[in-house]
């Protein structure tokens, strides 16, 4: 039995926020964020724009392109941003009602920016086992962005975080674009390295919803040492074992889609799987958009050539916590 992507779609609020406003709001030049950060622009959620409104988007698109009625779908994951419309909420239930799949049940699962892949894996191991779900829906959506204070050096790195929304639709019984294998790897050390504080809170800053605090590294030093050992190699590590779960090796893979972070660390990666630039997309005109990034690389790398039937994709991605996750599909 197998089971495949046979729909996708992204949405993306109106409002834009280019490098030179960014520079203006954390005085940092121009250049440093688009040259070394990797950030062009980026778009900002606008009150509508709540988490599940879209990842909602998002899913309808999905629908649509596959020609799927809503009401097929069994099942949907919500593996979006946990900063959502309403604290201790299942935000799949409200995602599953506002696209009318009422034949479905509905839960999260949060494994912050590497959801994505893992959420693949999740998806595609419920429905080998269950045949009833014939139709699966994974969707995503987050505005982190609202959580960070742009005069805290600590949140530097997060600096990148976007809104938007995305998501995946899955049948049992694909014979195209089938998932074939997936790996992820946790570095338990890292788990209280980055979390919500009030001390991150800048002055003058407004409550944001039900939340009070802005996301904070509470130790920088060690973060920067530990992640300085252990992400590059556990990048390699679970792009590898994916690629081995699929049947393949690192040399097969055609294109990867992975979560948005600065260039040069961008590119070390491509290098250290021997690909090029042109097998990948940077997403420097969207930002870090939490486990919504890796459905929007594959959507610009088919819209932009870089997929062909035939290909081994892999999506990666990573979230604090400290999570990597990949997830190999042969497509076509």
């Amino acid at each position: 039995m197998t089971v495949g992507i046979v729909g996708f779609g992204t949405y993306f609020p109106p409002r834009v926020q280019t490098a030179a406003e960014l520079a203006r709001m954390t005085d940092i030049p121009e250049a440093v964020l688009r040259e070394k950060m990797g950030i062009v622009q980026r778009h900002i959620a606008g009150d509508d724009d709540t988490v599940t409104a879209m990842a909602s988007r998002a899913a309808e698109r999905a629908l649509a392109m596959a020609g799927v009625p809503a009401e097929h779908i069994k099942l949907v994951i919500s593996h979006g941003s946990e900063h959502k419309d309403h604290l201790v909420w299942n935000a799949a239930s409200k995602i599953m009602h506002n696209v009318g799949a009422t034949n479905a049940y509905a839960f999260e699962m949060y494994a912050l920016c590497a959801g994505a892949p893992i959420a693949l894996h999740t998806a595609r191991a419920l429905m080998l086992a269950d045949e009833r779900l014939d139709y699966v829906l994974l969707a995503a959506g987050s505005r982190e962005n609202d959580l960070i204070n742009f005069r805290n050096e600590r949140s530097r790195f997060m600096f990148n975080f976007g809104a938007g929304g995305g998501a995946l639709l899955l049948k049992r019984g694909a014979t195209t674009n089938l998932l074939l294998g997936a790996a992820a790897i946790t570095d338990g050390s890292l788990s209280e390295t980055v979390v919500l504080t009030e001390a991150a809170i800048g002055a003058g800053e407004p409550v944001v919803g039900e939340l009070r605090g802005r996301l904070d590294v509470t130790d920088s030093d060690y973060m920067a040492q530990r992640l300085g050992e252990v992400s590059l190699p556990n990048f390699v590590r679970v792009i590898r074992e994916a690629t081995e779960q699929s049947g393949a090796s690192l040399q097969d893979i055609a294109f990867l889609g992975i979560t948005h972070m600065k260039r040069s660390f961008y590119h070390q990666i491509l290098e250290s799987i021997g690909l090029t630039p042109e097998q990948s997309v940077y997403l420097e005109d969207y930002g870090h958009v939490q486990s919504v990034d890796q459905a929007l690389a594959l959507e610009l790398g088919l819209a932009q050539g870089k997929i062909k039937p035939g290909d081994l994709v892999l999506l990666a991605g990573a979230g604090t916590g400290y999570t990597w996750s990949a997830a190999a599909l042969r497509w076509g």
